[in-house]
């Protein structure tokens, strides 16, 4: 098996900051006659030595020695001081000098050298002895003669393996004062500390000493474990159900992780022979009744109540609690919660379970199963489940799942729901004959209703996909219109390239002399299908479902239509259509129907952010979220996807930060696709800023928000990096990516084309004219693209809010400046500004931030050319007061350098100085620009060119065009 281990520190911050806080390190003020020093405790593997490794590291920077000293597990055979012996001898390599003298005045101290542990004998003198309180002294001394040159930090680690004599130095250290600064951290395993081991209560001793601390290294969190193996597989992809899997064994144990991890990459995941017995040996010293105690609570699982190990054992009271607390003692098991008992680590429970016969894991799972059939003791209905499964009832199990999944989803656990229904079919679909009383297609459903709660569309759709492909051909109608239904219905909440509308209508169809709250919703998700593509029937089906669902009291199918009625609805009077969406979902709420809430409650939220209502679009993404947390479907299509939307509004507003931590749901696992939508958002946050940003095109296709936002930041980059070609790629693939799932002319197109031609316009500036023609025909492109997209949305009234209308401004805007800077057809100086003023208000009246800080920079280089420095230097102002806010420093940059107002250039050094027109006018000779193209772009006349042009020839001494521009990028004198 491979080793794989992880360079970083992982999940440890916290206990590292206190760490250094505690230790005196990086404190502004050190009391230098204080010292300081720390218990680090931690179970074996938990990562201790791992994190005063980074100690070690952050002290030596700041300037600190460290010397470290390590206990050895030798049992009785234990070498007195042999951590100090260890430092000495580093001592005695790294400061030689300072080790002479302190051995000189403590002659007793050359024994603790590596290599010379002498034994006492007989004819020694009196004051050479190796008595404690000379060496304590001698150790004392040579650790406060280090110090004087600067602070110390010592290092002891494992201590739950230091002898008598070793636990007697840190006792006299810890409690003597030091004249200069040392600071000391001993760590041990804390899980090691039965009550008889010797250092459990030289423990509680130290920490009741004045200046010693104790800190308890906890394990990882889930998520810290998900980052850890990320990170030990940086260069090769793990799946989700093997992070999951060695989540869920390793309990937050670094070393296990590795392991595991180690374990998964070469034996398929599997756990390694030799860990196994590497932890059986503590099982080694037990006697037969506790040993076969401990098999028992092997099969119950990670806890097992007193009551339950009774009911199975058949153990009087008496016997067992003798076997118990042999174990306890022993450290296998530990107490849990109330009556119960669990393994000191998931891991060695598993391998005592493992080292069972075939035969004896039957036979006790039965007996638990026997024993929570009869209710004989409290069980859940999962753990009957397991057993059942695990002594082979696949009826009895299958039964305990469903009652278990049904359990789960009361409590807001959806995908613990999902998992226990799919086990349920999984069993059923092994048994000869299912009983009677099991409906597996309404099971069927169940899952998958399940999983689109937890988020996980697709898993639903392959339930429901694997179940259709098992359908005989003389399957009802009833059962096979479900099914379809619920297909079309989970498509709606996921891209795809499958049309669903195709299912639905066929489930109409099927469903049409069912029950009417089957055929309302069938009627209501094909409405939802139809949408925008043709409304007119959408509205007639919807109408048809409504009616149904109205007259038979089916509450939440028809505020479900009615959110989708309203979509449809094209009209004016905004105030009607808000009152409308808020009106659907308190009428959900009222009549307890969560999902139709959620779903009412989101569009509203939607509604209000396209009509620019930023602060109320806030308010009811926030109340999404919070219901959805309220009732257990934090991860569920609506509530993932408000909280996305609020990172947008918080972003639109300029709350970069907010907005970013928004999206950070470490360790709350979310579903894979928005995991990656919320990385790709802050990945776009930290584009507008200019740090660097991962690829995630592989994900692109997950859904078509992960590539418009990834592929967003992508752009953003681009045109930092001035690079007009790989904006024009980045473009094309996003809506190759895009189109197959959406359709050709999606709304944010026209954003990403109006991008690409600011792109091309700014590289326009330093192109030659035969590159400025090529680019022509890619801006000709993008035009007629984003007319396209403008054209698709124009009938929908909805869809030309204010972002809409700033975007369509701007498109104008920056196809003139295209224009005016390439010089082809370059636009008057009038209709530019006019074009960028107007643009500038539009996205004022939107409010997004960024984009009218950015629109502002544009304006301003536009006013600057016009002659307009006035107003060039507010625009600029105003623009860059917005950019240093947000932090956005490309931005900035690209401010500075336009300047924001005209001021003289410094002369070279030759002495020659240039205008700012001069200069402006150089660096435009020098692109290759005639005097008529300068003359255009600068708004000023021909004539007027000439004589500047030989204004600066005169100034340089150049005796044509050609050699100005050389002495000029000689000389320094072309902006960079």
């Amino acid at each position: 098996m491979p080793t794989v281990r992880s360079t970083d520190l992982v999940g440890r911050d916290a206990e590292l900051g206190d760490l250094i806080t505690r230790l005196g390190i990086r404190a502004p003020a050190r009391d230098t006659a204080q010292s300081h020093a720390v218990l680090l405790a931690g179970d074996a593997g938990v990562g201790k030595t791992r994190l005063l490794t980074e100690l070690r590291d952050v002290a030596v920077d700041d300037g600190w020695r460290v010397l470290a000293g390590h206990c050895l597990d030798l049992a009785d055979g234990s070498l007195p001081y042999l951590p100090f012996s260890e430092i000495l001898g580093r001592v005695l390599t790294d400061r030689p000098e300072v080790a002479a003298s302190v051995m000189d005045r403590h002659p007793t101290l050359a024994r603790l050298q590596p290599g010379r542990r002498l034994r006492a004998v007989d004819d020694r003198d009196e004051d050479q002895s190796l008595d404690q309180g000379n060496i304590f002294t001698a150790v004392h001394d040579l650790l406060e003669t280090l110090a004087r040159s600067g602070p110390l930090l010592v290092v002891v680690e494992d201590t739950h393996w230091a002898d008598q004599s070793t636990r007697d130095m840190l006792s006299f250290l810890f409690s003597r004062r030091f004249a200069g600064p040392v600071s000391l951290v001993v760590s041990y395993r804390s899980d090691d500390l039965h009550r008889r081991h010797p250092l459990r209560p030289q423990v509680a001793e130290w920490a009741r000493l004045r200046g010693v601390d104790r800190i308890q290294v906890e394990p990882l969190s889930d998520m810290d474990v998900r980052e850890l193996i990320h990170t030990m597989h940086a260069k090769s992809p793990v799946t989700e159900a093997t992070i999951a899997e060695i989540i869920d064994r390793a309990d937050g144990n670094a070393f296990f992780v590795e392991e595991l991890v180690g374990a998964t990459w070469a034996t398929g995941g599997q756990i390694p022979a030799e860990l196994a017995d590497v932890l059986l040996v503590r099982l080694d010293g037990l006697d037969p009744r506790t040993l076969e105690v401990v098999r028992v609570a092997s099969v119950a699982g990670r806890q097992v109540s007193h009551e339950l190990l009774a009911a199975v054992t058949g153990l009087d009271y008496t016997e067992l609690e003798g076997a118990l607390r042999t174990a306890v003692e022993s450290n296998v098991l530990v107490q849990a919660r109330g009556s119960s008992y669990a393994f000191r680590h998931a891991l060695l429970g598993e391998a005592v379970y493992d080292d069972l016969l075939p035969g004896e894991r039957a036979r006790l799972h039965a007996a638990f199963m026997t024993a929570l059939q009869a209710g004989r003791v409290a069980g859940t209905a999962a753990e009957l489940a397991l057993h059942a499964r695990r002594a082979g009832d696949r009826i009895t199990a299958a039964m305990a799942s469903i009652e278990a999944g049904k359990q789960a989803f009361a409590v807001g656990g959806p995908h613990e729901a999902a998992m226990q229904f799919l086990e349920a079919l999984e069993l059923l679909a092994a048994v000869p004959e299912v009983p009677a009383d099991i409906d597996v297609p309404a099971l069927v459903r169940r899952c998958a209703e399940a999983f689109v709660a937890s988020g996980r569309v697709s898993k639903a759709v392959k339930v429901l996909r694997n179940h259709l492909s098992t359908m005989s051909t003389d399957t009802s109608p009833v059962d096979r219109g479900q099914v379809l239904i619920s297909i079309a219905a989970a498509l709606l909440l996921t891209d795809t390239t499958e049309d669903p509308e195709v299912l639905a209508a066929e489930a109409v169809e099927l469903l049409a002399d069912a029950s009417p709250r089957l055929l309302a919703r069938a009627l209501g998700v094909h409405a939802q299908c139809l949408g925008r593509r043709n409304e007119e029937r959408a509205r007639a089906v919807a109408m048809e479902g409504l009616a149904l669902a109205e007259r038979h009291s089916l509450t939440g199918i028809a505020v479900e239509i009615s959110t989708t009625l309203i979509s449809l609805e094209d009209t004016p009077d905004l105030d009607r259509l808000r009152t409308a969406w808020l009106g659907a979902a308190e009428r959900a709420r009222a009549e307890g129907h969560i999902e139709p809430e959620l779903r009412a409650r989101y569009y509203l939220g939607r509604f209000q952010h396209d009509r620019g209502d930023f602060a109320s679009a806030m308010e009811t993404y926030d109340e999404v979220i919070r219901r959805g947390e309220e009732v257990g479907l934090r991860w569920a299509p609506f509530p993932a996807e408000a909280r996305w939307m609020k990172a947008i509004v918080l972003a639109d507003l300029g709350r970069l930060d907010e907005s970013y931590a928004t999206l950070d749901v470490s360790g709350r696992n979310p579903p894979v696709v928005y995991e990656w939508l919320y990385f790709a958002h802050q990945l776009y946050v930290n584009a507008l800023r200019g740090r660097s940003i991962a690829s995630v095109r592989d994900h692109w296709p997950r859904d078509g928000l992960i590539a418009i936002v990834a592929g967003s930041a992508e752009l953003v980059r681009a045109e930092q990096d001035g690079d007009p070609a790989r904006a024009v790629e980045i473009y094309h693939h996003l809506v190759a990516t895009v189109r197959p799932l959406w359709h050709e002319w999606f709304q944010a197109r026209l954003r990403l084309t109006v991008i690409v031609i600011g792109i091309h316009a700014t590289a326009a500036a330093h192109q030659s004219a035969g590159e400025r023609e090529a680019s022509a025909e890619v801006v000709r492109r993008m035009l007629s693209d984003a007319e396209r997209v403008i054209d698709f949305h124009a009938e929908y009234e909805a869809a030309r809010g204010p972002e809409h209308q700033a975007w369509g401004a701007r498109l104008s805007a920056e196809e003139l400046r295209w224009r005016w800077l390439s010089q082809l057809d370059p636009p008057g100086a009038a209709e530019l500004v006019a074009a960028w003023r107007a643009t500038e208000e539009a996205f004022v009246s939107y409010g997004d931030v960024y984009e009218t800080a950015r629109v502002r920079a544009r304006l301003a280089e536009v006013l600057r050319a016009t002659g307009d420095a006035p107003g060039a230097r507010a625009s600029a102002d105003q623009a860059r007061e917005t950019a240093r806010e947000l932090g956005a420093a490309p931005l900035l940059a690209e401010l500075t350098a336009l300047g924001s107002s005209a001021q003289q250039t410094r002369p070279d050094a030759d002495g020659v100085s240039l205008t700012p027109r001069e200069g402006e006018i150089l660096a435009l000779v020098a692109e290759g620009r005639t005097n008529g193209e300068i003359g255009k772009q600068l708004f000023i006349s021909t004539k007027t060119v000439s004589v500047h042009v030989s204004n600066v020839l005169g100034k340089l001494d150049a005796g044509s065009r050609t050699e100005a521009a050389a002495i000029a990028r000689r000389r320094g004198l072309l902006p960079t």
